[in-house]
């Protein structure tokens, strides 16, 4: 309502979240997917040359038929990958550097925490720059300061890069058009467009953190969602004092926050209400991490989703391409590359 952020003053801000309904009722889909190849925290799917091609830290993998090969390593984790409508392969690392065709690229200043790329219809590389304060691998210190330092950035072919738009929470996938382009905006749980100056969300109020975009074969897009949201972390992001007091002196892996993946130790949060009840890890206890993919209508609709729930293992999706006749996904916190659909 209207007048909320004025009666927010005198009752609280509520926590509200939104729930996994309708077409993001959950299921369990990405659990039982085909695992495709098993990588160390595969990221970035990009199709090349008519196969499927991942990072997984700081290197380049191929998938060819199923049998991952290094084609590429770099000095620091690859943050980023796009494919040129001429075949050249665009990678970001986490040093901030961006090369393209094997050469590297100069950045302007203000470029240093590359967390997407995409070419548009036009041949224009589009950058999204995540942070101005923190590197691709710093995202959950950049959401626990609130941050809104990210930009948009595109490069016509043979010019220089120019900034689009600033002040962005965190963009984290970029789906370009002939008109504009569409932005996943991490921290707002939202999807906003970028065409012709102005800014303007598409998609709002996201039951967790976007990332990576992709077009959908037969229209509209591919969305994956990175972490879920929980009412105790977004309690925590109201409270600034014990925020930074809890980063000043908890060591980051233990931070109550989103998460690739969890119960991996016994000192992670949000434990008690996972804990195992007869042998059972309830599928609805609450999680750090979560896996989710969610299939957009043309219009940025949610239309179907791939969940793998809290006693799942496919958390941390942060990729997703349509190529080759099938679905290819990129679960991050699962140590995974999964496909639906299509031959092997």
């Amino acid at each position: 309502m209207i007048f909320d952020p004025i009666l927010d003053l005198f009752r609280g801000k509520a926590i509200t979240i939104p729930p996994l309904d309708g077409a993001l009722r959950p299921n369990t889909a990405l659990d039982e997917a085909e695992v495709v190849a098993g990588l160390p925290s595969p990221d970035n799917l990009v199709w090349l040359d008519g196969r499927a091609v991942c990072s997984s830290g700081a290197a380049v993998i191929a998938l060819e038929h199923g049998h991952p090969r290094q084609i590429a390593e770099f000095p620091a984790e690859v943050t980023a990958l796009a494919v040129s409508p001429k075949g050249k392969l665009a990678v970001a690392t986490d040093d901030g550097k961006l090369s393209e065709g094997g050469h590297e690229v100069q950045l302007p200043g203000g470029i240093g925490c590359i967390t997407a790329l995409a070419y548009g219809p036009d041949g224009a590389l589009w950058l999204a720059n995540g942070s101005a304060r923190h590197p691709a691998s710093g995202w959950v210190a950049d959401l626990m300061e609130h941050g809104a330092t990210g930009s948009a950035w595109r490069r016509l072919p043979g010019q220089e890069f120019h900034k689009v738009a600033g002040g962005l929470a965190w963009p984290n996938g970029l789906l370009p058009d002939p008109g504009g382009i569409t932005v996943s905006e991490s921290w707002k749980h939202q999807l906003i467009r970028l065409e012709g100056g102005r800014m303007t969300p598409v998609l709002r109020h996201l039951p967790g953190y976007p990332a990576r975009l992709s077009p959908a074969a037969e229209g509209g897009a591919w969305l994956a969602v990175f972490a879920p949201r929980t009412r105790l972390i977004e309690f925590v992001l109201q409270e600034k004092h014990y925020r930074y007091d809890m980063m000043a002196e908890v060591p980051r892996d233990y931070w109550i926050a989103p998460a690739l993946r969890s119960g991996q130790s016994f000192l992670e949060p949000l434990q008690c209400g996972g804990i195992r009840t007869m042998g059972i890890h309830k599928a609805w206890s609450p999680s750090r991490s979560y896996g989710l993919v969610v299939k957009l209508s043309p219009d940025f609709a949610p239309v179907a989703s791939l969940h793998s729930r809290a006693n799942g293992h496919r958390h941390g999706v942060t990729s997703v391409i349509e190529a080759g006749g099938r679905v290819l996904i990129a679960s991050k916190g699962g140590d995974a590359v999964l496909g639906t659909g299509g031959a092997a």
